[in-house]
């Protein structure tokens, strides 16, 4: 659950630090004090996108810390031991930074993190809930999404999409394969006579080098035991060779280091030299012994060589391509030779859609089953919320395999009695569908595993005598997962465990908003000010208190 969130030098708030309890948290204030900073806030700490102009101003930067108890949720915590990231104690911190040129940084534990992963684990913590909730509810996907939450099938969903596409793609193979069948055996018999050729050849992808190197020494073999020759007789076995020239520079310096001892290091220098020299006469010596004119090797390699750039310059690419050339068609005369068995692609094609059918039909009977105890669940909560009389259906048409499944989903409601269910999206008023959707959001969420859940004035609407009937829903649902509501509803703000208020005060010229944890004698003036408006009696005020006590 949520735990603390801190904010800093965001929109109109310079410094906010807030600790949040177990249960049902209401939030309250005054138009425009800022109540939906904090969902802001918390909405970019959790990987929403960044837009500009929400840096406080005169501020270079804007910092938002939550930090989330997570040791109840195993599936969070394996999430980040795959993506590697430290998790020793029982919290997780997350931070963002947002400059005021628009770049952003992201932290989870104090390691850096992409935007991304912090939308992921997002996911794992908190559901946000807002008045444009009630619209996406108007939408097939969003319908069939909640219904698969509810059945706690929506792996199962994801499994049914990835076993259609797979069969989609068996598919659009059989049916290329069929519509090009002329097209490919022609492009197949040219690949055969290629590939038979090359195959010949058998070029391989490191020899092109060496065999350039092996040719070269052979084409020139009688101009290297030459000058090999030449270079010994220079060296060693000519009258005036350089051994025998340094030997004598050598036998003199010896002489002369007995009248001056400094002259050894020349002399030192001198040995290596004729040493390395020596060493170059016996390397030469046993290379000229091996060494031979090899004509037949000469014309092999040649013949080899010859070959290499024939098939290079013929198929437009450099000798040392052949080989991966080879190995494309090889791969290419493969495919097509499997799309030829046309037999076999029908086999793979029908298990695709046997698996995909198998998926299928398990979803779909997931939901029948879901669609009943939904629509009784959310029609009982209707009568509560005065819509008496009034039923809410999950409707299941068949449909062509899809990636969603066999069926649509559409959520059907009669507003009361006597009347035929009909699509949410022709029948809700505005006030209808934020009690059907505040209906559907609570006995989802019971089934639901995010810890904490925030609603931002999806009481819009709602009045009188159906308001305290939605605190009550909220407190009920607080009592299983950690509930905070952003509300100007005093029925609703009665019922809360905790009550949060949003203000705006003038500091130096600037308009700053601050939100502070009211007690029990701030929560009445609050209750009164949200009942009464500018003037509070003390009839309000009691009024107020009598709420309280009756929404403990």
């Amino acid at each position: 659950m949520l735990q603390t969130l801190s904010i800093r030098d965001f929109v109109i708030v310079d410094q906010l630090d807030l600790e949040f309890s177990p249960g049902f948290t209401v939030l309250t204030g005054e138009t425009g004090a800022g109540k939906s900073i904090l969902i802001d806030a918390l909405s970019l700490v959790l990987g929403a996108r960044g837009e500009g102009g929400i840096t406080r101003a005169g501020s270079d930067k804007a910092e938002i810390n939550a930090v989330f108890e997570i040791s109840s949720l195993p599936e969070l915590q394996a999430w980040l031991d795959d993506n590697e990231i430290a998790h020793d104690e029982p919290e997780l911190l997350l931070r963002r930074v947002i400059y005021a040129d628009g770049r952003s940084r992201a932290f989870v534990n104090g390691s850096p993190a992409t935007i991304q992963q912090l939308k992921e684990i997002g996911e794992f913590l908190v559901d946000i809930y807002s008045q444009h909730a009630h619209h996406a509810l108007l939408k097939a996907a969003t319908q069939r999404q909640v219904l698969d939450a509810y059945a706690g099938h929506l792996p199962l969903a994801q499994e049914v999409a990835q076993a259609y596409q797979a069969w989609q793609v068996l598919y659009q193979k059989r049916v290329d394969a069929e519509r090009n069948a002329e097209a490919y055996a022609q492009e197949l018999a040219e690949l055969r006579d290629q590939v038979r050729e090359l195959s010949a050849l058998a070029p391989t992808a490191d020899e092109w080098e060496p065999l350039q190197q092996e040719h070269m020494r052979l084409a020139h073999g009688a101009s290297i035991l030459a000058g090999g020759e030449e270079c010994r007789e220079l060296l060693s076995e000519g009258e005036v060779s350089a051994v025998s020239q340094l030997s004598r520079v050598q036998h003199k310096l010896q002489e002369l280091t007995e009248y001056d001892a400094s002259l050894q290091e020349a002399l030192d220098t001198l040995d290596v030299a004729l040493i390395q020299l020596e060493e170059t006469d016996r390397f030469l010596n046993r290379y000229l012994q091996r060494a031979d004119l090899d004509p037949e090797r000469l014309q092999e390699v040649e013949g080899r060589v010859h070959a290499l750039h024939a098939a290079a310059r013929k198929y437009r690419v450099r000798p040392e391509e052949l080989a991966e050339l080879l190995a494309g068609w090889q791969l290419r005369q493969q495919t097509l030779e499997q799309g030829q068995d046309n037999g076999q692609l029908q086999q793979d094609e029908r298990a695709a859609f046997a698996r995909y059918d198998e998926l299928a039909k398990k979803l779909s009977a997931g939901r029948v089953q879901a669609a009943e105890r939904l629509s009784v669940q959310i029609s009982d909560e209707m009568q509560r919320l005065s819509l008496s009389g009034g039923r809410f259906a999950v409707d299941l048409k068949p449909q062509e395999p899809a990636a969603s499944g066999s069926e649509q989903v559409e959520f059907l409601v009669a507003g009361h009695a006597g009347v035929a269910p009909r699509p949410l999206s022709k029948v809700a008023s505005g006030g209808e569908l934020s009690r059907i959707s505040l209906a559907i959001r609570v006995v989802t969420a019971q089934r639901g595993d995010v810890p904490s859940m925030i609603f931002d004035e999806v009481d819009v609407g709602i009045g009188g005598g159906v308001a305290e009937v939605v605190g009550q829903l909220l407190k009920t649902l607080g009592q299983q997962r950690q509930v905070l509501v952003i509300t100007h509803l005093p029925q609703v703000a009665a019922q809360g465990s905790q009550h949060l208020q949003v203000s705006k005060f003038l500091s130096e010229g600037q308009t700053l908003s601050r939100i502070k944890q009211l007690d029990a004698t701030q929560r009445i003036d609050e209750i009164a000010r949200m009942l009464g408006g500018v003037e509070i009696t003390e009839t309000t005020r009691q009024h107020a208190s009598e709420m309280l006590t009756h929404g403990a």
